[in-house]
């Protein structure tokens, strides 16, 4: 199944801090989803400023609950840089 991840980062001064502190372990992760097949697409949600304030992700598990478990070991979420997560089921037109 495919899913649509978007993740906002929290809202208090700390959080872009938070989000650098931990970038490199999630991006690394990232590279080994995308080796795996689990990761279509995926990139930081920007402000009006070019700000990082969260992420959105296409990715393809074979369930739900096979994405949780990736899900609730990522280091944003680990590390509360993630505050506000959405996962929808999808289908996408086109797939890279």
């Amino acid at each position: 199944m495919q899913f649509m991840i978007t993740a906002y980062d929290g809202k208090d001064e700390d959080a872009l801090q938070r989000r650098m502190s931990v970038r490199e372990a999630h991006i690394d992760e990232a590279k080994k989803l995308k080796e795996a097949g689990n990761l279509i697409a995926g990139g930081a949600i920007l402000n009006e400023a070019e700000q990082m304030i969260g992420s959105t992700m296409y990715v393809e598990f074979d369930s739900r609950d096979a994405l949780d478990q990736w899900l609730i070991n990522d280091p944003y979420v680990t590390g509360r840089v993630w505050q506000d997560i959405t996962v929808l089921p999808i289908r996408l037109a086109i797939k890279s």
